[in-house]
Order: structure tokens, then C-alpha cells, then sequence
């Protein structure tokens, strides 16, 4: 293939790369504001939307790490990087690869603070059913061999065998 090709396949990726990590992100924004707002139904969709995006960006990634295995080159980071400097020496491509590194970032960031509020609502609701079912609420507490065991009986561990 002839470097211009290349780099014009990368610009491609790139390209398609930053437009979904933009829908990406204002998903996982509207994501947040509907879990503040507990509506079941716009969850589930706004669920499968980002899992779209998630696979549709994996297959972006996969494209990617043939192009430079194509070119004798290895499917990763270091890899992209040599196709770039061989098929685009001017660097026109650094800054677009860049741009999509960081909205990714930003991505990972909302994405984490969602996995937040999740696990806060999960804990409200098993209190809440603990309360109901007159049970007390699920402790994850180490057991005697260091592993995580939710809902040790109280007291405490005088010695193991």
C-alpha cells in the first residue's frame, strides 16, 4: 500500500474514531443525569446506545491493528506510532490521534463517576430492602483466609486450624 493510502485511511479512522467518542460522551453525560433521576426505561437505552458506540470503536481498534499489521508492523501502540511516522512524516496525524486519546480519557472519566453512582444506588437499595425484610444489610467484610465474605455472622474469629 502506498503510504498516502495509509495515511489517508488513518485520517479515516481518526475521523470516525473522534465522532463516536463525541457521541460517546455526551451519552455517558446524559447517562449520569438520567441515573440522578432513576428512569428505568431511558437507562436500558442509553445502555445499548453506548454499548453501540463501545463496539463500534472496537472495531475501529481492530481496523487500526490490521493496518499496521498489513504494513509489517505490530498492532499496538509502538506499532501505530512507526506507521505514522512512515506513512505520514509531516505528523498532520498526531494531533487528530491525540485529540481522540484525550476525549477517551474524558470518556473513561464520566464513565467511572457513572460506575459511582450505580454502586451508591445499589448500596441505598439493598439498606432500603434490608430494612423491609427485616434483615440486615449485606457487610462485605474479610473472612479468616482474607477473602471478601458478605454476611459473616457477627462475633469474631478466635483462631483457624
Amino acid at each position: 500500500m502506498d503510504p498516502g493510502v495509509c495515511r489517508e485511511h488513518l485520517t479515516e479512522l481518526f475521523r470516525d474514531e473522534s465522532a463516536l467518542l463525541v457521541e460517546l460522551e455526551q451519552l455517558l453525560s446524559l447517562e449520569a443525569r438520567i441515573l440522578e433521576h432513576s428512569d428505568i426505561q431511558k437507562i436500558e437505552q442509553t445502555t445499548r446506545d453506548r454499548q453501540a458506540r463501545m463496539g463500534a470503536l472496537a472495531r475501529l481498534e481492530a481496523q487500526r491493528r490490521s493496518l499496521c499489521a498489513l504494513h509489517g508492523f505490530a498492532a499496538d501502540r509502538a506499532g501505530l506510532t512507526a506507521v505514522m511516522a512512515w506513512c505520514d512524516p509531516g505528523g498532520t496525524l498526531t494531533e487528530q490521534l491525540r485529540e481522540c486519546a484525550e476525549r477517551a480519557v474524558r470518556c473513561r472519566a464520566l464513565n467511572d463517576h457513572n460506575g459511582v453512582l450505580v454502586a451508591a444506588r445499589l448500596k441505598r437499595i439493598e439498606s432500603m430492602l434490608g430494612a423491609l425484610t427485616a434483615r440486615p444489610a449485606r457487610s462485605d467484610t474479610y473472612g479468616p483466609r482474607g477473602g471478601v465474605s458478605a454476611g459473616i455472622r457477627p462475633g469474631r474469629v478466635l483462631g483457624a486450624a
